[in-house]
């Protein structure tokens, strides 16, 4: 006879173990999923990418309402569970349903920790756990702008990037003297807020809250040392508590947590329990790692699986903020004289790695910056492999210690993988999953595997090993499609719809996207500001730019600041200025009051702290010095960086400065994939620093050396010599070439670094120096598009264009 199922909890750790239950034992019961949420189930880890704007609710849906049919699972949503009778083994719920069960599954995980601070149930205050807050902090975001986030953990800097994303002004109230100290030691910790406060988020470390203020809603947080932060939105992220009110009124054995054994089954034979909810062996957990191994056997229990226990598994921690990596495992610091910490602190490039080892084994790893190797650590510590052999490479990673040839083996050695071991964190796909679905579905590619399983389908760090297993599956190499979606909107890749606008002779957005059949009517953040590029690109004369798909620094010609105010950087041709140029600079500071004159590291002078609405006004005392915009703020030529030279320097071999104003009146004003760098040396001591460059110019007694494709920053990429030619015109004509190249071949937000890095050096030789003709088609496309593109556009805006993006909104009574 079919025995009757109750889960009590429609989120992760319940629905894995129905997943489990069901790929075990599928027809054994007759299953109720009881969810208090109006949703099906959705991967809660991805909360803070949709705050960001990064994914849709539907993006991160786990398992969408049609699954339930699919798979005879009765969902019950919006409805949450209000009483069980372990006695006559019935579930009531808010609607006085009562249901009855042979076997009960208790997922009601975790509530916000909220401490008695007075003022927490004002309008405007919110925690950060489910998608009803989202919403209600994205609601917020577009009508208010000051927001702050209590508690500097994990959730709570994701909450606050999430929100400085949708363009409110962030401060972080932590209790702790460093962020994440749970996760991070002192020095990562420290470089976490070094980078997020260079974001534009705002930090109040040892900071006490007291009182949130404010009288009908939130307007502000009191700390314990008097000083106060106003708010419009206060976001409450303190940490989290096992969710056992259900538990506790039905006489179950309870502490933090509903307590566990290790078959998941609580002090009540015919109840299990689940997820954030539960106490196992002192232990509660709020990471997806170690609930997705009690799915596991919690499912194998429910299908008559007496063999399996529950383990719990190493864990890590990563963060979810784009550009910033964070990785740790296990113990963050020597326990005692026993234990070795090795330690590489690159403050200046933002990189940190700190390993603890304890007998030759490493037992502990925290990584900033450069996290690629987490992985290999995390084997590491997880086989509790013997480090002495290679101890003094350890920290600088796998690479390094392959090189130095004292580690062999192959970066990620899946054969030697057990099919239960874990690949994707988010997801909790193992090995063996993946392997199933190749070989039964036929799987030839990665986005096949991601829609298949879920593995790396969230925060994409398990990719490598997912390709790995593919690639061993299948006995071939990688089949990985190179050119991915642009968006959500569409299947269509970059490369597809730039080929297609030319083709075709589509003009306007809407022809693209009726064209390609897009799915939603006007397109996301992510295709518009590339389909205006495209067409721009493709039809200089004839396409009008839409500066509504532009993001805001190109929109208003400046580049926003932490505060709210703007940056004003006046073109100084190859780093070279005049007397009259910088006293209109000295006078345009003090005039406007501007707070901060700086020299940039591109030869230029950097007005910082310039309001919105003084924009015009001061672009036209600049103008009236001759001085126009450096387009310090655009996808675009920025600067053309020189040294002095054959006119002054003994080494010079050429005249830089006077190529670097050349090619800087050349190619000022033209949009491009993204910003553009450029550096002219005028010897091979190289002061410019051309090999670090997009395009970079070294100049030697023979002529020139042209090099291209390169990059400063945390990812340094040294440039490919690319020819060397013997006269500046040469130089002008070899340059506006690639640079015409990589403004139609290379996708949006592709600087030159990474697209030639894709696309081979090789590939750019073929069409810059082996192919004359096109070379010389190229450089009369770039010079034809340059005839729209080289007005000032300060000039034009203090003449009276775009006016509204300068003016205040009107303020109504």
């Amino acid at each position: 006879m079919t025995q009757k199922l109750i889960v009590i909890g429609n989120g992760m750790a319940g629905m894995r173990t129905v997943e489990e239950l069901l790929s075990r034992a599928p027809g054994h019961y007759d299953i109720t999923v009881i969810g208090a949420e109006p949703h099906p189930n959705y991967n809660r880890i991805m909360l803070s990418s949709v705050l960001a704007g990064e994914k849709t609710v539907d993006e991160i849906v786990i398992n969408a309402r049609h699954w339930y049919d699919e798979n005879a699972v009765r969902l019950i949503t919006g409805t949450p569970a209000t009483e069980i009778d372990p006695a006559t083994r019935t579930v009531k719920l808010a609607d006085s349903t009562a249901l009855d069960y042979d076997k009960l599954l208790l997922a009601t995980g975790s509530k916000p920790l909220a401490p008695p601070i007075p003022g927490l149930g004002l309008p405007g205050v919110r925690a950060f756990r489910d998608i009803s807050d989202v919403e209600t902090m994205i609601d917020a975001a577009a009508t208010q702008r000051r927001a702050v986030v209590i508690g500097g953990g994990l959730l709570g800097l994701e909450a606050a990037w999430g929100l400085k994303r949708r363009g409110m002004s962030v401060a972080v109230v932590h209790l702790m003297p460093t962020l994440m100290e749970r996760q991070l030691d002192q020095a990562a910790g420290e470089l976490l807020q070094r980078d997020l406060d260079a974001r534009g988020i705002a930090f109040f470390t040892n900071g006490q809250t007291e009182e949130i203020l404010g009288s009908e809603r939130a307007e502000g947080v009191l700390l314990a040392d008097g000083r106060q932060i106003p708010a419009d939105l206060v976001v409450l992220a303190i940490g989290i508590r096992p969710n056992i009110d259900l538990a506790r009124a039905a006489n179950l054995d309870v502490n933090r947590g509903i307590l566990v054994g290790d078959d998941m089954r609580t002090s009540d034979p015919h109840i299990y329990a689940v997820g954030e909810c539960i106490e196992h062996n002192g232990a509660v957990f709020g990471l997806v790692a170690p609930i997705w191994e009690q799915a596991k056997v919690c499912g194998a229990r429910l299908a008559a699986d007496d063999a399996a226990v529950y383990v719990p598994p190493p864990i890590f921690t990563s963060l979810k903020i784009t550009g910033i990596d964070v990785f740790s495992a296990g113990a963050l610091a020597a326990a005692d004289e026993g234990d070795d910490e090795i330690t590489l602190h690159d403050a200046k490039r933002g990189v940190y790695k700190k390993l603890v080892l304890r007998d030759d084994k490493v037992v502990g790893a925290v990584l900033y910056g450069h996290v690629a190797d987490g992985p290999w650590y995390m084997q590491l510590l997880r086989e509790k492999t013997d480090v002495s052999a290679y101890r003094d490479q350890l920290v600088f990673g796998r690479a390094f210690a392959e090189s130095a040839g004292v580690v062999t083996t192959p970066s990620f050695d899946v054969a030697t993988m057990a099919d239960s071991e874990q690949v994707c964190g988010c997801n909790g796909v193992s090995k063996g999953t993946i392997c199933k679905a190749i070989a039964e579905k036929d799987l030839q590619t990665l986005d096949a595997v991601r829609a298949h399983t879920k593995a790396s389908s969230s925060c994409g760090s398990c990719t490598g090993i997912v390709e790995a297993i593919l690639a061993q599956v299948r006995g071939v190499e990688v089949v990985r499609r190179d050119d991915p979606p642009m968006c959500k909107c569409t299947e269509c890749g970059h490369d597809e719809v730039r080929h297609a606008i030319v083709e075709l002779n589509l003009k306007t957005m809407q022809q693209v996207r009726e064209t390609f059949g897009w799915k939603t009517a006007d397109g996301c953040q992510k295709c518009r500001p590339a389909l205006n590029y495209y067409l721009l690109c493709a039809w200089p004369d004839a396409y009008r730019d839409d500066p509504q798909s532009r993001f805001v620094n190109e929109r208003v010609h400046a580049n926003i600041q932490k505060d709210g105010t703007y940056s004003v950087v006046p073109r100084m041709w190859g780093g070279l200025t005049t007397p009259r140029e910088l006293r209109a600079i000295a006078d345009a500071a003090e005039k406007y009051d501007v707070p901060t004159v700086k020299v940039t590291g591109g030869q230029r002078i950097d007005l910082l702290g310039v309001r919105k609405e003084q924009l015009p006004a001061i672009w036209a005392d600049l103008n009236d010095a001759g001085l126009v915009s450096g387009h310090a703020y655009a996808k675009g030529l920025r600067t053309v960086k020189t040294c002095v030279g054959s006119e002054w320097c003994r080494f010079g071999t050429q005249d830089s400065t006077g190529l670097g104003v050349k090619l800087e009146k050349l190619l000022w004003g033209s949009w491009t994939p993204h910003k553009v760098k450029l550096a002219v040396s005028g010897c091979p001591r190289n002061c410019a620093e051309a090999t670090i460059k997009d395009m970079g110019v070294i100049c030697v007694e023979a002529g020139y050396d042209i090099v291209v494709g390169g990059n400063g920053g945390v990812e340094v990429r040294v440039t490919d010599p690319l020819v060397r030619v013997a006269s500046e015109a040469e130089v002008l004509e070899y340059i506006a070439a690639f640079m015409q190249l990589y403004r139609e071949k290379a996708r949006y937000l592709e600087r030159t670094a990474p697209w030639v890095a894709r696309v081979g050096i090789e590939y750019v030789r073929r069409h810059i120096v082996e192919d004359a003709e096109g070379r010389q088609a190229l450089f009369e496309r770039f010079l034809f598009s340059q005839k729209f593109v080289q007005s000032d556009p300060w000039a034009q805006r203090a003449a009276g264009a775009a006016g509204h993006e300068y003016r205040d909104l009107a303020k109504v009574e």
